[in-house]
């Protein structure tokens, strides 16, 4: 299932990163998961929202360049080596993560990763033919 998470790109300078989440914060808006990659120009801030469609619109309105895309989430048994069986069934079908970071809560015992791959339908196939967790939506935005 996918999971829409938005990209905010930043200026890296200082009061960038405060005034986009201040802008979250003014709409009531809560971030479940949140990465931030930068270089010495600009960052990206990917966040994962309840209101995805409502965070875009309002970052838009502060003069922010938001996109929106879709992601995967999923449970990740919470061991060692836990993530690496997860990378195995994707690399054996054949499909690129282009990137994961870690979510802020658990689900029971597995910890939950957001991934995004080169192609989101063939991914969760390929996941949910290895038997991992795909999240929906509503099980994200309700932790």
């Amino acid at each position: 299932m996918k999971l829409k998470q938005i990209s905010i790109f930043l200026e890296n300078k200082k009061g960038r990163l405060w005034k986009a989440l201040s802008i979250m914060k003014d709409a009531g808006i809560n971030i479940r998961a949140l990465s931030i990659a930068d270089t010495s120009e600009f960052g990206i801030l990917r966040l994962i929202v309840p209101e995805p469609e409502t965070a875009k619109r309002v970052l838009e309105e502060g003069n922010f360049v938001v996109k929106m895309n879709d992601v995967i989430a999923i449970g990740v048994p919470d061991k060692s080596g836990g993530l690496d069986g997860i990378l195995e069934i994707l690399n054996k079908a054949d499909i690129n993560v282009e990137y994961l970071y870690a979510f802020v809560a658990k689900r029971g015992e597995q910890a939950i990763v957001v991934l995004r791959t080169e192609d989101i339908d063939a991914g969760i196939k390929a996941l949910e033919d290895g038997n991992v967790t795909v999240l929906s939506p509503d099980e994200v935005y309700k932790l």
